[in-house]
C-alpha cells in the first residue's frame, strides 16, 4: 500500500453540462466565476489537484467549453496551494510550444502547473480542424513522443529529438520550469485503459489515470502498468483512479440520486458519445481500450465514474476509498453532481474518515471491508 496519504483531485467543470450527461438538476456552472470560487473551496477542503477538461468542439452534452490551458492558469492565479492539471491534445499542440507555456505558468504559480496528455477520442475535433485522425495505437505512439519532447524541452539545455511526429533541433527553452526535490519539471499525467496506454505510462509518464474501475479491474491494471515500467527499467508511475462521488447521509438517498441521474439521462447524447468512443478504441491491437465494456449507465458519467462505487454514506465511501489505496491507488479524481455543496460535504464528512482509516492502517493490520 502507498505510504503517503491519498491525494485528491477534482474534474474542473469548465464545459457545460456538468459531469453527467443527464437532464437532472445540476447546480454546477461552467463559467469562470463559479470555478474560481470552487477552486478556493476545493483547496480548503483537502483537494490537492484540479484537472481541467479539454474539449474544442461542441457535442455529446457539452455545448460550451473553456480552453483548458488558459483556464488552468486562471485557476492557478486564484489559488495558493492547489495544483492545476491542464489537459492537452498531441496533434493539436506542438510540445515545444506547450513547454514554453508550461514553464511560464509554473513560474507564475510557484510550481503548481501540471499537464495531462490526452491521446484523443473525439474524431470530429481533429477532422474539423483539418488534422489527421490516427488509428488508436498510433495516437498513443504520438502521445509518447510528445511526452519525450516535452520532458526534454523542460530538462535539457539544447533538446534534441528526431521522431516520427515531432522534431527538436537544439531547442533551448529558458527559463526552465521550477525544479524542486522530487519534481524536476511539471508533473506529466496521462490516461487510457488500453494496452498501448498502459505501456506508454510504464515507459514515460509520472502519473497514470484510469477510468472508473472495480477492485479487480484496478488490481489488474496496476500490475500491468508496473510490469511495463519494470521492463523499461524505471520506477512505475503513480496511479490515479476516476470516480463519481455521491455521498449522502443515508445509503437510500445516495442510491436514489444515482437512480434519478440515470433515469433522466440524455439518451441521444449518451448513445452518440458511446458510439464515438467505441469507434475510437475499436482499432486497438488486442481489442482492449477505454469504454469497450461500458454499459449505457456507465456512459452517463462519461469516464465510467459510477463503476468505482463511491456511492453511499460517508463511512461506506471512506472504506471503499481506502480499500483501493491498499491496492496501490495514489490519487482519486472525483466528479460531483452539485460541486460547491458536495466538495464542502466531502471535506467535512468523508475526508476525515479516510484519514482515520489511513492512520489505522499505519498502526495495525488492515481490517476494513472493501464493500464490493
Amino acid at each position: 500500500m502507498p505510504a503517503d496519504p491519498l491525494k485528491f483531485a477534482y474534474w474542473v467543470p469548465n464545459v457545460s453540462g456538468g459531469l453527467v450527461t443527464s437532464r437532472i438538476e445540476q447546480r454546477t456552472d461552467w463559467g469562470y466565476d463559479y470555478n474560481r470560487e470552487l477552486a478556493v473551496l476545493a483547496e480548503n477542503n483537502g483537494f490537492d489537484y484540479a484537472l481541467t477538461q479539454v474539449r474544442y468542439m461542441a457535442g455529446y452534452g457539452a455545448e460550451q467549453q473553456h480552453e483548458s490551458t488558459s483556464f488552468s492558469l486562471a485557476l492557478l492565479l486564484a489559488t495558493r496551494r492547489l495544483k492545476v492539471i491542464a489537459a492537452v491534445h498531441p496533434g493539436l499542440w506542438h510540445p515545444g510550444v506547450l513547454a514554453k507555456l508550461g514553464a511560464t505558468a509554473d513560474h507564475l504559480s510557484h510550481g503548481r502547473f501540471a499537464v495531462n496528455v490526452v491521446s484523443g477520442w473525439f474524431k470530429d475535433e481533429f477532422t474539423a480542424l483539418g488534422e489527421p485522425w490516427l488509428e488508436h495505437d498510433e495516437r498513443y505512439r504520438r502521445a509518447e513522443e510528445f511526452i519525450r519532447a516535452l520532458r526534454a524541452s523542460w530538462t535539457e539545455d539544447r533538446a534534441e529529438l528526431a521522431g516520427d511526429f515531432y522534431r527538436l533541433r537544439g531547442f533551448s527553452l529558458k527559463p526552465k520550469p521550477l525544479g524542486t526535490a522530487g519534481r524536476p519539471h511539471p508533473e506529466i499525467f496521462q490516461g487510457g485503459n488500453s494496452t498501448a496506454a498502459r505501456a506508454m505510462a510504464g515507459r514515460v509518464s509520472d502519473w497514470y489515470f484510469s477510468n472508473g474501475r472495480d477492485v479487480d479491474g484496478v488490481a489488474e491494471q496496476i500490475a500491468d502498468v508496473h510490469d511495463f515500467a519494470s521492463r523499461a527499467g524505471r520506477r512505475p508511475p503513480k496511479f490515479g483512479l476516476n470516480g463519481f462521488l455521491i455521498a449522502r447521509d443515508t445509503e437510500a438517498e445516495a442510491r436514489e440520486t444515482l437512480r434519478e441521474i440515470v433515469a433522466r439521462a440524455d439518451t441521444e447524447a449518451v448513445e452518440g458519445f458511446g458510439a464515438a468512443v467505441r469507434q475510437a478504441g475499436r482499432s486497438t491491437a488486442d481489442g482492449k481500450g477505454m469504454w469497450q465494456d461500458s454499459t449505457f449507465e456507465d456512459l452517463v458519467q462519461y469516464n465510467d465514474g459510477f463503476r468505482t462505487g463511491l456511492i453511499g454514506t460517508p463511512e461506506r465511501i471512506a472504506e471503499r476509498i481506502v480499500a483501493y489505496k491498499r491496492l496501490g491507488v495514489d490519487l482519486f479524481l472525483l466528479g460531483f453532481l452539485h460541486y460547491h455543496e458536495e466538495v464542502e460535504y466531502f471535506g467535512r464528512r468523508v475526508l476525515p474518515l479516510v484519514r482515520e482509516l489511513e492512520a489505522a492502517d499505519r498502526t495495525g493490520p488492515a481490517s476494513v471491508p472493501a464493500h464490493a
